[in-house]
C-alpha cells in the first residue's frame, strides 16, 4: 500500500499519463545496423553486376533504384511503428487534470483499476480515510465493509451500484459506484457523509473557528486530545500561551509535554514556569475508548488566588465553567458528591424532555423506576473516584419508548461538582431508524409483489397464446368459442392486475441474462407461426456482427409476441411480417434522437 500511495503522489505531482503513452517499437541502434546492411547489400550487388555486365550506366541506374526502394521501405516501417505506438484517438489521461476535476466536486472520490489499485483519489478522500486505503478495504464496521464489497462486485457486473448507511469509526457514509473509462476498465467510488452528528468534528470546529476565539475571550483554553494523548486541535489562546504563537501546527504533539506539575502539586503551562497561575483542567470524554481512553476535550482555566495547599479557589471559576457548559451544544450536567444536580445546560434539559419549570433533584429522577438504582449506583461510583467514563442504557420518564445513552464521568477540579453527566438528544435518530425500518419492510413487500407478478405474468402470456391458438381452430357460433373468449377476457384482466402489482412494487423484477438475439427470435418463431393466420407470412432476417444483449428472456419473448400479434391484427387481409435484427451505430442512434435508445459517449 505504501508503494501505491507513493506512486500515486508521484503521478499527481508530475502529471503522469496513465494510458496512451507512446512506446517506440524497436531501437534507433538496430535501425541503423539494418540500414547499413541494406546499403552494403546494394553496393555488393552493383559491383557484381558491373563485373558481369561491364556497363557502368546500367549499374548506376540499378544502384539508384535499389537505394530509393530501400529508403521507401524504411520510411514505411517507421510510420507503421509510430502508428502502432500511438494509435489515432488513443486516450491520454493526465492524473493532475483528473485530480483537479474530482477535487473541485468537494466529495471523497477514488478511482481504481481492474487490478484493484488506486489510480487517483481526491484530497477529501485522503482526509476522510487516512493512509489512502484502497476501496473497498476501508476502515468501516464489518457489516458495512461487506456491503461495500458487494456493491463493488455489482458495479463491475452491472455498471453502477450503491450502498447507504456505511458506518465506521469516523462517521457514516453513502457510496455510489460507477464503471467508467473508454474501455470501462476503471471504477469510480464516490462517498458522501450522511447528516449524522459528529461530536469530535463539532468540538474541533468549535475550537478552530469563531467559538475558539469566544472561549479565549472568556479566559478559557481548550485542547482536543486523542486516546494516545496527542493533540488534534486547540484554540488560539492555548497555542499563544503554550507555544508562543497562535499559528503553530499542534497535530501530533503530546499534551503532557506542554504541561508541568510544580513543587506545589499544581498544574501549570511549561512555557510559563513556576511563577504563573496554576490551571484548573476540565476533562470531557467525547467517545468511548479502551484502557488508554478515547478522544477527550480539555478545558483549562486560570486559578488565580490558589495557594500551595490548594485552598482559596475563587468562586468565579465555577461561574466560568457553568457559562462554558451552557455554550456547548452537548447535553451536559454537573452533580455533587451525594448525587444532587448542581447545573444542567439547555441541551441536557432538551434531551431529557424536561418542561419549563421542571427541576429534578437527582439524576435518578429523570429515569423510570427500573433504572433508578443503576443510575444512582453509577453516580456514587464515579463520585468516589472511578476514572474511566461509562455509558448506561436507560429509559427516561418523559420518553419511555426508546432507551437512551447516559454517559457518566468523574469530574475533578470543578469545585463542588464530582460527576459529569452527558445525555444526547436521540429523538431525531430514533425517528430516522423507524423510517428506515418501515422503508425496509415496504421494500420487501414490493420485491415480493414484483416477483409474484413477474412469474404470474409469464404464465398468463402462455395462457393467452394458447387461447389464440384455440380460437384459430374454432369459429364464432361453436359451443367452445364463447368459453375460449371468456378465458381470454379474464386472462387479460389478470394481466392488468399484474401490471398494477409491478407498478406498486416500483421495480421490474427481472432476471437479466446475456443472450444472443437470433437464438431468442428462433425459439419464439415456432410459437409465432402458430399464432399468425395462414394469410400472414413470417420472414426472419439476422444481421452480421451482432453483439450480445443483457435482458430477461421471458420479458424479451413477451415483447416479440406482443409486437407480432399487434402486426397480425393490423393486417386482416394478410401480408408479410418481417422480424429483422441488425446493429445500429452510435451516429444513427443520435440521429434518431430517441430517449429510450442508449448512446455511447
Amino acid at each position: 500500500m505504501a508503494s501505491t500511495v507513493s506512486d500515486l503522489s508521484d503521478a499527481r505531482s508530475n502529471g503522469t499519463r496513465l494510458m496512451g503513452d507512446r512506446v517506440p517499437i524497436g531501437g534507433s541502434y538496430r535501425d541503423r545496423l539494418l540500414m547499413l546492411g541494406v546499403l552494403a547489400a546494394g553496393v555488393v550487388s552493383a559491383l557484381l553486376l558491373l563485373w558481369a555486365v561491364g556497363n557502368l550506366l546500367f549499374v548506376g541506374a540499378f544502384l539508384a533504384t535499389f537505394l530509393a526502394a530501400a529508403i521507401l521501405v524504411f520510411l514505411f516501417v517507421q510510420l507503421r511503428a509510430g502508428a502502432v505506438a500511438a494509435p489515432v484517438g488513443a486516450p491520454m489521461h493526465d492524473i493532475s487534470l483528473v485530480k483537479s476535476a474530482i477535487d473541485a466536486s468537494g466529495d471523497a472520490v477514488a478511482i481504481t483499476d481492474r487490478a484493484g489499485r488506486i489510480v487517483c483519489a481526491s484530497t477529501v478522500f485522503g482526509d476522510w480515510f487516512p493512509g489512502w486505503p484502497t476501496p473497498p478495504e476501508l476502515p468501516l464496521h464489518p457489516d458495512a465493509a461487506e456491503r461495500l464489497r458487494d456493491a463493488g462486485r455489482a458495479a463491475w457486473r452491472d455498471g453502477a451500484a450503491g450502498a447507504v448507511g456505511l458506518g465506521g469509526p469516523r462517521g457514516t457514509y453513502d457510496a455510489t459506484l460507477v464503471r467508467a473509462g473508454g474501455l470501462e476498465e476503471h471504477l469510480v467510488w464516490r462517498f458522501l457523509r450522511t447528516d449524522t452528528f459528529d461530536l469530535i468534528a463539532s468540538a474541533r470546529a468549535l475550537m478552530e473557528g469563531e467559538g475558539g476565539l469566544r472561549l479565549g475571550e472568556a479566559g478559557v483554553m481548550a485542547a482536543l486530545v486523542d486516546g494516545r494523548g496527542q493533540m488534534l486541535a486547540a484554540n488560539r489562546v492555548f497555542l499563544a500561551r503554550a507555544l508562543g504563537r497562535s499559528d503553530v501546527e499542534v497535530a501530533g504533539r503530546d499534551l503532557v509535554d506542554l504541561l508541568a506539575i510544580g513543587t506545589d502539586d499544581l498544574i501549570r503551562l511549561t512555557a510559563e514556569g513556576e511563577e504563573a497561575d496554576p490551571l484548573r483542567l476540565v476533562q470531557i470524554a467525547l467517545e468511548e475508548g479502551e484502557e488508554s481512553g478515547g478522544t477527550t476535550l480539555f478545558l483549562m482555566l486560570d486559578e488565580q488566588g490558589v495557594s500551595a495547599a490548594g485552598s482559596g479557589v475563587r468562586s468565579t471559576a465555577t461561574v466560568h465553567v457553568h457559562a462554558l457548559l451552557a455554550m456547548l451544544p452537548l447535553g451536559l450536567a454537573l452533580a455533587e458528591r451525594d448525587g444532587r444536580f448542581l447545573f444542567m445546560n439547555e441541551a441536557f434539559e432538551r434531551a431529557a424532555g424536561l418542561q419549563p419549570g421542571d427541576a429534578p433533584i437527582y439524576p435518578g429522577d429523570l429515569v423510570v423506576k427500573e433504572d433508578k438504582a443503576a443510575v444512582s449506583d453509577a453516580v456514587r461510583r464515579f463520585a468516589a473516584g472511578q476514572r474511566h467514563s461509562g455509558d448506561l442504557a436507560v429509559r427516561l420518564v418523559n420518553r419511555q419508548d426508546e432507551p437512551v445513552a447516559l454517559t457518566i464521568a468523574a469530574a475533578r477540579g470543578l469545585g463542588d461538582a464530582a460527576v459529569l453527566l452527558s445525555l444526547k438528544d436521540s429523538s431525531e435518530e430514533i425517528r430516522l431508524k423507524r423510517q428506515v425500518a418501515q422503508a425496509t419492510k415496504m421494500q420487501a413487500v414490493g420485491q415480493l409483489a414484483g416477483g409474484v407478478a413477474h412469474d404470474f405474468n409469464n404464465i398468463l402470456t402462455a395462457i393467452l397464446g394458447h387461447c389464440d391458438l384455440m380460437l384459430m381452430r374454432h369459429t364464432p357460433g361453436e359451443a367452445d368459442y364463447d368459453d375460449i373468449q371468456q378465458i381470454r377476457h379474464n386472462s387479460n384482466r389478470a394481466a392488468g392486475l399484474t401490471r398494477q402489482l409491478l407498478a406498486f412494487s416500483r421495480q421490474q423484477t427481472l432476471r437479466p441474462q446475456v443472450l444472443q438475439l437470433p437464438d431468442v427470435v428462433s425459439e419464439t418463431s415456432n410459437l409465432l407461426k402458430r399464432l399468425l393466420n395462414e394469410q400472414v407470412d413470417l420472414v426472419v432476417k439476422h444481421g452480421r456482427n451482432l453483439g450480445p444483449v443483457r435482458a430477461d428472456p421471458g420479458q424479451l419473448e413477451q415483447v416479440i409476441v406482443n409486437l407480432a400479434v399487434n402486426a397480425r391484427d393490423a393486417m386482416p387481409d394478410g401480408g408479410t411480417l418481417t422480424i429483422q435484427t441488425f446493429a445500429v451505430g452510435v451516429d444513427e442512434v443520435r440521429v434518431m434522437a430517441s430517449e429510450i435508445l442508449p448512446t455511447a459517449e
